[in-house]
């Protein structure tokens, strides 16, 4: 690589692990003020809604790093400026393009590094932070999960502890289900198994139902369960899919297919995935220009502003376009892809004449 690559490079990711240190603290000081407040009528010890706070921050970062990179491109060439540095390159036959180019390709790899690394160790902690607090939720008495067997649902409800087993999920009604009822002490009641459970409400109506008592069978048109769950509680359960390393959503995915449960939250957290490293680069350019562009500018703080204006209009608008792509009101591919062409946009229409600022 040669020396002026090197320091570029070297200059970019020092001003990205400052950023990214300065961003950890406010997200971790953050976090630590929730858990303290969730933990203030709970005994526990000292450090743990610090350990809480720990897990937990990493997974909010990472939904940062697009603000990230691009307050660190600022960074970057507010300190190239500072120093002169962007005119001795430029007398050198270096032209801003070029160097554009170079932080950008970094970004890209960078991008590449932190979906591969860091998204999966972020996951992981999430996985386990949720686990860990869940024992401090009255939560913890369900459970629901979705195998290679379909749905599986555990539930406390009337003293009684139901352990419900589906193949599949066709709008409000589970399909081919099997149902266990347990008393307090852990003994089976009886069994129930129906093809067809209507579960819209929490008092789910059984189909066809076959209900098993010790040696006895007994079958009825139609009887009423008790729960803690409906259609759209059974939905929210499987939405925190930032728990989830890339394996693992393709692993749900397929499960999810098996079950005709709806595909359309984990393909689109697959697609931001992908997409990630081209976000990256996209806002870096963008800052790029921006800096480039106001080089006359004295204030930093005005640069700064302007660029978090453009981050914050992003921002909004890739949300709206994922609402429209999670309620199928589009495609969830243009959903993903039309901020990026967005952005992409307001580079080429700004990065015009660039080598001459």
């Amino acid at each position: 690589m040669n020396t002026y690559k090197k320091f570029l490079v070297t200059n970019f990711l020092s001003s990205l692990l400052n950023v990214f240190l300065i961003v950890f603290c406010l997200i971790f000081i953050l976090n630590l003020l929730t858990e303290l407040d969730f933990f203030k009528e709970i005994e526990v010890a000292p450090h743990y809604p610090i350990y809480l706070s720990l897990l937990n921050t990493p997974s909010f970062i990472f939904e940062m790093f697009p603000f990230i990179f691009l307050i660190s491109t600022q960074l970057f060439f507010n300190n190239m400026f500072n120093d002169n540095q962007l005119n001795i390159f430029k007398y050198s036959g270096l032209k801003n393009l070029k160097i554009i180019n170079i932080i950008n390709i970094t970004a890209f790899i960078v991008g590449i590094v932190l979906i591969t690394l860091f998204y999966n160790f972020a996951s992981n902690l999430k996985n386990f932070y949720i686990e860990t607090k869940s024992n401090y939720t009255s939560d913890n008495k369900y459970l629901a999960v979705i195998t290679n067997n379909g749905l599986w649902i555990k539930d406390i409800n009337n003293e009684n502890t139901l352990i419900i087993n589906a193949a599949k999920i066709d709008q409000n009604f589970l399909l081919d289900s099997y149902i266990s009822v347990f008393d307090q002490n852990f003994e089976i009641k009886k069994n129930i198994k129906s093809k067809k459970i209507d579960v819209s409400k929490k008092d789910w109506l059984i189909y066809d139902a076959e209900v098993f008592t010790k040696n006895s069978k007994e079958t009825k048109k139609k009887i009423k369960l008790s729960t803690s769950f409906n259609y759209e509680i059974i939905q929210s359960l499987f939405s925190n899919l930032s728990s989830l390393s890339f394996l693992e959503l393709l692993e749900m995915r397929k499960n999810y297919k098996k079950l005709n449960y709806s595909l359309t939250e984990v393909d689109l957290q697959l697609l931001k995935l992908v997409l990630f490293p081209f976000y990256l680069v996209l806002m870096t350019l963008i800052s790029s220009i921006i800096m480039m562009n106001t080089k006359k500018l004295k204030n930093k703080y005005i640069k700064i502003t302007i660029g978090l204006f453009f981050s914050v209009v992003v921002y909004y608008v890739s949300n709206f376009f994922y609402v429209l792509g999670e309620t199928e009101r589009i495609n969830l591919v243009l959903s993903s892809i039309i901020p990026l062409m967005f952005l992409l946009s307001i580079n080429i229409f700004f990065i015009r004449d660039i080598n001459a600022k």
